[in-house]
């Protein structure tokens, strides 16, 4: 067998990865251990939230597949941080578990170029330093151009619940063995990480009338441009506490906890941590909050977010009866801790292609992160750039200021991580630009530009950009008088008439106040909503947009990989082996990596201008 691409791993990674080389035109093969658990959620059943739920309409606009399956699949839907500006705003949706895998795989197996094959991928073989076929446990040998590795927790899995240990890649799924030991004899770097999940439980066992019910909104936002009809909230969700029952039994029993006794002994999440960790970290709190979130339609189990834990099941029934309306809550599948195996990420160029072997490419946990979100985002990148390197495009590289995906990147090849890496907004310096309500006009000409989002889709968005413009260039002439301000009936003291777009700027003011005077009405949500959050932001938004440019001209200054920064006088020691170690790609990278000074720029850049006469030419977003 022989394929432009193997994608190892039908996960949320590789899913995207599989389906955007397929829209390229390329042969991809997809090989993952069970083909029925394509697009399994292992934790919570839900997609989105703060700046996941951003990334989640950035891999929409760049044309990949989480967006669309997670409106079909979706079964109650909440906009996060309504009552803040839309810089921060995030969509979430609980998502049917079994109906997301069911569409995930459809979707796969519609797409002509993808081949699908059960089994575990032992080992990859290379050929002058470029990837060129895997060996399968079946023993057959597949060649392919291209070979990207989305294995999530698989590699070397061990599963922690008390002090029983087993090998396993999720619960009831075996590990990937021996693969991690392949790829370090090329020499790529491997680490330890450990996650989580909370125990499910029967649905039926539950005091409804002791919970608080958390009902979606009530006209939900999709997350897929593509999705034209309003998406309908089927359930409702439920919340509680813990209290200090919970937490007396946490600690009574921490000499059983993996965590806490040294069998773990792995770095987890720091800001998804287990139930016993913050119970420990925080101990002078009364209660956390839990959320209790159906799996499905068809289904009685609810998964008990905010109790990820990796107690024995004794103590976990414990510990799930202290709460309240839990006191008779049976748990059909209890939660466990789970170490697993990744490669430091500062190995891979931005692209996410190792630095070590060519046309390797690494994504989604298997480079340190933790979500759905970021595994299928990088997944899209993965999958864009090795068709790239196939067909002979340039790589796209995704900058800080164009996307939450292209602050994930840019981390994690520039920084990498110790522990699970989730985004927050906080990460994003421009944030301002990297509004959940743009992601299209951020990303869908590069996607149209490659063939691979949906034309239809993209002519729709652009009619919506041209109306916005419509309207931006007609309220910046519109001129708002004292009187039409007072119609407004808002407390707005104006001694001379202003532009209608400064007048909105006002934070009491809203764009349906200045309709409401005009006697004109714009139907569509999403285009009022972009509309008065740009000339909202217009200011702030500028700043960025000139700090932006200032910082390209430094990512636009390209290093050679075979640079020897040992030879660079002028460099701070420490800085040489950070920089060898890293091998950036452009200035602007090496800028952000830490422990690089200004000065050590200054002198990369004096280096750079006197001894490098070409640069790798590279399309930055």
């Amino acid at each position: 067998m022989k394929f432009n691409i193997i994608v190892v791993g039908g996960g949320h990674a590789g899913i995207e990865a599989s389906y955007i080389a397929s829209k390229m035109g390329l042969s991809v093969l997809m090989v993952t251990s069970h083909l029925d658990m394509i697009g399994h959620m292992s934790c919570n059943p839900a997609i989105g939230g703060i700046a996941k739920g951003t990334i989640v309409r950035e891999i929409d606009a760049l044309g990949g597949l989480m967006a669309r399956i997670a409106d079909k699949a979706g079964i109650h839907f909440r906009m996060l941080n309504k009552s803040k500006g839309m810089a921060v705003w995030g969509n979430r949706a609980q998502e049917d578990r079994k109906l997301y895998r069911h569409y995930a795989k459809e979707e796969i197996e519609k797409s002509p170029g993808i081949s699908l094959f059960q089994g575990f991928v032992l080992s990859i073989k290379e050929k002058g330093g470029k990837a060129k076929s895997v060996i399968v446990d079946s023993g057959e040998e597949i060649e392919a151009a291209a070979i990207i590795l989305t294995m999530g927790t698989f590699l070397n899995g061990l599963i922690h619940i008390g002090l029983q240990s087993s090998p396993s890649g999720r619960l009831g799924e075996p590990p990937s063995l021996g693969l991690t030991e392949n790829i370090i004899s090329y020499g790529i770097k491997a680490g330890r990480l450990k996650t989580g999940t909370s125990p499910r439980i029967d649905g039926r066992t539950l005091n409804k009338k002791k919970l608080q019910i958390q009902s979606g909104d009530e006209s939900p936002w999709p997350f897929s441009y593509a999705t034209e009809e309003v998406p309908e909230n089927k359930i409702e969700c439920l919340a509680s506490r813990t209290n200090i029952k919970t937490h007396q039994i946490i600690r009574e029993n921490l000499d059983r906890s993996p965590l806490y006794t040294g069998i773990i002994k792995s770095t987890g999440p720091r800001y998804c941590p287990s139930i016993e960790d913050k119970v420990v970290r925080f101990g002078d709190r009364d209660g956390h909050a839990l959320f209790l979130e159906p799996e499905g339609l068809d289904t009685q189990e609810m998964y008990l977010n905010g109790l990820a834990t990796s107690l024995p099941f004794d103590v976990q029934i414990k510990m799930v009866q202290s709460i309240s309306g839990l006191e008779k809550a049976k748990i059909v599948r209890p939660g466990y801790g789970i170490e697993y195996d990744f490669f430091k990420p500062t190995q891979l160029l931005p692209t996410l292609e190792s630095k070590i072997i060519k046309n390797l490419f690494f994504a989604g946990q298997i480079n340190g992160t933790s979500g759905y979100e970021e595994a299928a985002g990088q997944g899209v990148v993965a999958g864009i750039n090795a068709g790239a390197n196939i067909i002979g495009q340039d790589p796209v590289i995704l900058s800080r200021d164009s996307s939450y995906i292209g602050v994930l990147i840019d981390d994690l090849v520039t920084k990498g991580t110790e522990e699970p890496y989730r985004m927050f907004t906080s990460r994003a310096e421009y944030r301002l630009l990297l509004r959940q309500d743009n992601a299209d006009e951020r990303l869908m000409p590069l996607a149209a530009a490659r063939n691979i989002v949906d034309l239809p889709v993209y002519e729709k968005r652009r009619r919506l950009w041209d109306e916005k413009k419509r309207w931006m260039d007609k309220l910046g002439e519109l001129k708002i008088t004292a009187d039409m301000a007072a119609k407004t009936e808002k407390d707005i003291s104006m001694k001379a008439s202003v532009k209608g777009i400064d007048f909105l700027k006002r934070p009491q003011v809203t764009l349906d106040d200045i309709l409401s005077v005009l006697d004109e009405e714009i139907m569509d949500r999403d285009l009022k909503a972009r509309i008065e959050a740009d000339i909202k932001y217009s200011g702030f938004v500028q700043k960025q947009i000139d700090e932006v440019k200032r910082l390209k001209k430094m990512d636009n200054v390209k290093i050679p990989l075979s640079i020897d920064y040992s030879a660079i006088s002028g460099l701070l020691s420490a800085s040489k082996t950070t920089l060898a170690q890293v091998k950036p790609v452009s200035l602007g990278q090496a800028s952000r990596i830490p422990g690089v000074t200004p000065s050590d720029i200054t002198v990369l850049m004096i280096y750079l201008a006197k001894h490098v006469s070409e640069n790798v030419s590279r399309e930055t977003v």
